[in-house]
């Protein structure tokens, strides 16, 4: 029965006859009876993986696996404390993912506390109070304000009933429900007016339904089904970095089938060859790089949170900064998620309203110039406030709160910016009788008590108010309203409503009881009003644009709303507005050939979200989703990156996404993208550093070997060197401040990955120049009659002073490295401290005779640190090369 289709379309009558629902309900014995055929009212609860698998599935990263082989040669080489400190690194990384992962999945469990406890029902012709999971198909439900609604249901009696439906559909505002049946065919969800449907809540009058579908047949069941068939996407730093350790394990292997078979040509003993090749391979390995990239991220989870935005997942921080299209929903993220009074028309001219949101800051203005509160700007706004229940009140830090229908707020707060108190027109009118508005009055009229006698004041739809008026209000008293100025109004309303403004007219009538205040009125004037952009998301748009980041409007709201807020961010460049049923007709290989050029998508469903977000992935796109609503919660872990509304978000969004906004601001969005792409250029000065120093030393004793010459360092004095700048140095530059120009550049191609050809040609260029100065240096100094112990000290400071100055040349791939040298302070204080490490070693008896080095007089030091400088000069001509040959990248 719950499998019906178009429910929606079928009269009251008829839809109780098809579920077997009579006035006194269900029998208790046949609701028993469907309970054991359909189940309970509830959402079938997440699987959960054991934590042994998660644990087990720690050690599937590529890295981590290097690590353990770092780990075993480092005890066969006999070198505990390296072993140690790697050994430390892989519990750091294992231990943190696993945290992570346990706590990731509970998107099914918070969406299953959506359901209501209890509902009420008539069973058997009484009422009772029933627990949600116990209501089958056929169950007549009783609905009052303030109840969450349990099931999906057909309405068959509608009391000024509405619905606050924007966790499922992102509608702005309440929706009224009707009884009466709607046009049979499909229908969005947000306009099936005649359905209620669970996990929504009634936020006004009062109804009866019966229930159509429970548990997993609801439409909030059928999100739940998308959401447990999502797969979240490894993101592009996880790749990115499997893709590194890959090449690194090949990479090793080949050093040690290389240089151990070059040795053993040249005739030298198989173990020596054997361990030194061994020692080489782990110093290829940056054991380093899964701490750095945890620091990177974590720093960057800090600075993210200072911005208002809170990351559930490491990795997800730097996801953002790939972003190249964020598909953002409209209510409560680029606009406040507060109605707005944006235009008043009164005595004959429209004025502008400025201000946004339940702010009072804004005035009144006609044709750009600010206007005073005329006598008929402050009659339109007293009615308003006066035929309203809404009230807002200030709170002790002189922020303004709302209770009651967010349209009535909006009146309230335009009344206070004209300096009308609600209060004090409460006590000078005080309300004796009203008529509540009801979806086939569409109006509300108020009766107060004034010193002149009664004083009715009616708000309501202008096609309805505007027949009730004879006269209408002006600064020189009330003049005659005809069919001629009815028409002109009319035209002013059409108007406002292109703005995609929602308009009330709002009229008086003196001393008439509440049954004569529905003719002969005088209208006091119209009031436009819509959910306005945030003043700040303009601006957070334009920083997109510099970015080279699209970003998309997706809501379930209505396609006039989701254009004109659009077109006044500057979102809208083609006009086009696609809604959900357009985009049911078309296959999934036409939308993604058209989902590049789409811009704005009004009226869609969950699916839909789905959808535009899957379309947008295989076109290549890295996506970042926004949402609130139970709708968009399969859309955001469907995202490379889903962003969660933190104040008006429900816990199924913030579940599902990977990170939440705690001020529920787009700005905060672009914040959040500046700081991922931070985190991950920080990574990659990481690599580049590290691959370049290896490359260095690697080359060094290839070289070396190929020409005959002695081994220019030992095992002990090569594991040092991986030690000293896979340390501190290293993780240093995971600290790094960001580049000026971050977010003038475009986005990266995930594509791509970290090696470009910038990338590469500054690894190979810093490696290639280590290479010759360390070998020459190495040479020069053993031609020059200096003993073997002091030429290979000297080509050992040589090389960790080449690699501190390429950690300095490489805080960017694009600038010189004379702008900020020391911005970074921890690499300097990591450089210094090195060194005196380094002067150590060289010059302390018990660890000279330990790495092997010689005492360096100071004629050798001023060699040693000039021809290790060389290599700042050589990378600056090749970072202006990268400019000139790449300028925006």
């Amino acid at each position: 029965m719950a499998n019906v289709p178009e429910w929606h379309a079928l009269s009251a009558d008829d839809a109780r006859a098809r579920l077997g629902s009579g006035p006194d309900g269900l029998a208790p014995a046949e609701a028993a009876r469907r309970l054991a055929e359909h189940g309970p009212n509830e959402l079938a609860r997440a699987r959960r993986a054991p934590w042994i698998a998660l644990l087990a599935a720690q050690f599937e990263n590529v890295l981590v696996v290097i690590l353990m082989v770092a780990i075993a040669l480092s005890l066969f080489l006999g070198h505990d404390l390296e072993a140690l400190t790697i050994g430390a690194i892989l519990a750091f990384t294992v231990v943190l993912g696993f945290v992570q992962e346990h706590r990731a999945e509970n998107a099914l469990a918070a969406l299953r506390q959506m359901a209501a406890p209890h509902a009420t029902v008539i069973r058997g012709g009484a009422e009772r109070r029933v627990p949600a999971r116990e209501l089958v198909p056929g169950d007549l439900l009783l609905v009052h304000a303030g109840d969450r609604i349990p099931a999906d249901a057909r309405v068959i009696e509608a009391v000024n009933l509405q619905a606050d439906e924007a966790a499922l559909t992102g509608e702005s505002v309440p929706v009224p429900k009707v009884a009466g049946p709607l046009p049979a065919g499909p229908i969005p969800v947000g306009d099936r007016t005649d359905m209620l449907f669970g996990g929504t809540a009634a936020t006004y009058g009062r109804g009866r339904a019966v229930v159509v579908a429970t548990g997993a047949s609801t439409e909030l069941g059928a999100i739940a089904r998308m959401l447990a068939e999502v797969k979240p996407a490894r993101t592009p730093l996880q790749l990115e970095l499997d893709r590194v350790g890959a090449q690194l394990a090949r990479a090793a292997g080949v050093v040690v089938v290389l240089l151990a078979g070059l040795g053993l040509l040249r005739g030298q003993p198989f173990l020596e060859m054997v361990v030194f090749a061994i020692a080489l391979a782990v110093a290829v390995v940056p054991e380093a790089l899964p701490a750095v990239v945890t620091i990177a991220l974590a720093l960057g989870v800090q600075r993210l949170a200072r911005r208002n935005a809170l990351v559930r997942r490491l990795a997800a921080a730097e996801t953002l900064g790939s972003t190249t299209v964020i598909c953002s929903d409209k209510t409560g993220t680029l606009t406040r998620d507060e109605m707005t009074v944006r235009a008043l028309h009164v005595d004959g001219r429209t004025l502008e309203v400025t201000g946004s949101g339940y702010r009072v800051d804004g005035d009144f203005r006609h044709d750009g110039a600010p206007v005073d509160s005329p006598p008929a700007l402050l009659a339109l706004l007293a009615g308003a406030v006066l035929a309203s229940d809404a009230k807002v009140e200030r709170t002790p830090s002189g922020e303004l709160t709302v209770s009651g229908d967010p349209t009535e707020a909006a009146l309230v707060v335009a009344a206070l910016k004209a300096g009308l108190d609600r209060a004090e027109l409460d006590a000078r009118a005080p309300r004796v009788g009203e008529i509540p508005f009801t979806s086939e009055l569409k109006r509300m009229t108020t009766l107060h008590r004034t010193e002149r006698g009664p004083l009715a004041f009616v708000k309501g739809a202008p096609e309805v108010l505007l027949p009730a008026c004879a006269r209408v209000a002006s600064g020189e008293g009330e003049r005659p309203l005809d069919e001629a100025g009815r028409a002109a109004l009319l035209e002013v309303v059409r108007g406002m409503a292109e703005r995609a403004l929602r308009v009330l007219a709002v009229a008086r009538r003196e001393g008439v009881s509440l049954a004569e205040s529905d003719r002969d009125l005088t209208l006091l004037g119209l009031v436009g009003m819509i959910d306005p952009p945030r003043p700040e998301a303009r601006a957070a748009l334009e920083r997109c644009a510099a970015a080279g980041v699209r970003v998309v409007m997706i809501t379930g709201d209505h396609p006039v709303t989701a254009r004109a807020i659009a077109a006044e961010l500057g979102l809208l460049r083609t006009g086009a507005v696609v809604t959900g049923p357009e985009l049911a007709r078309l296959s999934d290989a036409e939308l993604a050939g058209r989902v590049q050029a789409l811009e704005v998508y009004a009226r869609v469903s969950p699916a839909d979200k789905l959808r535009i977000v899957t379309a947008l992935q295989s076109r290549g796109e890295v996506v970042a989703m926004t949402g609130d609503g139970v709708n968009d919660a399969p859309a955001l872990k469907k995202a490379d990156i889903g962003v969660a509304m933190g104040i008006t978000g429900t816990d199924v969004t913030r579940e599902a996404a990977a990170m939440t906004l705690t001020d529920d601001n787009f700005a905060s969005i672009v914040g959040a993208v500046e700081e991922g792409r931070a985190i991950f250029a920080n990574v990659k000065k990481y690599l580049m550093y590290l691959l370049s120093s290896n490359v260095g030393e690697i080359g060094l004793m290839a070289a070396a070997t190929l020409l005959g010459l002695p081994l220019p360092l030992t095992a002990v004095q090569i594991l040092y060197v991986n030690l000293a700048t896979d340390g501190l140095p290293a993780l240093a530059l995971a600290v790094d401040p960001p580049d000026a120009d971050l977010m003038r550049q475009p986005p990266r191609d995930p594509r791509a990955g970290i090696f470009t050809r910038p990338v590469v040609a500054l690894i190979a260029t810093g490696g290639a120049w280590s290479t010759a100065v360390n070998l020459g240096l190495f040479a020069w100094a053993r031609a020059s009659g200096r003993g073997d112990a002091e030429a290979m000290t000297m080509c050992f400071m040589s090389l960790v002073l080449v690699q501190f100055a390429k950690a300095f040349a490489f805080r960017s791939e694009r600038h010189s490295v004379l702008r900020r040298p020391f911005a970074n302070r921890w690499l300097d204080l990591a450089v210094a401290w090195e060194l005196a490490l380094l002067l150590l070693v060289v010059y302390l008896p018990p660890l000279r005779a330990a790495f092997g080095t010689y005492a360096l007089p100071a004629a050798d030091w001023l060699l040693v640190t000039g021809a290790a400088l060389t290599v700042l000069p050589v990378l600056e001509l090749a970072k202006l090369a990268v400019r000139r040959a790449t300028p925006s990248a």
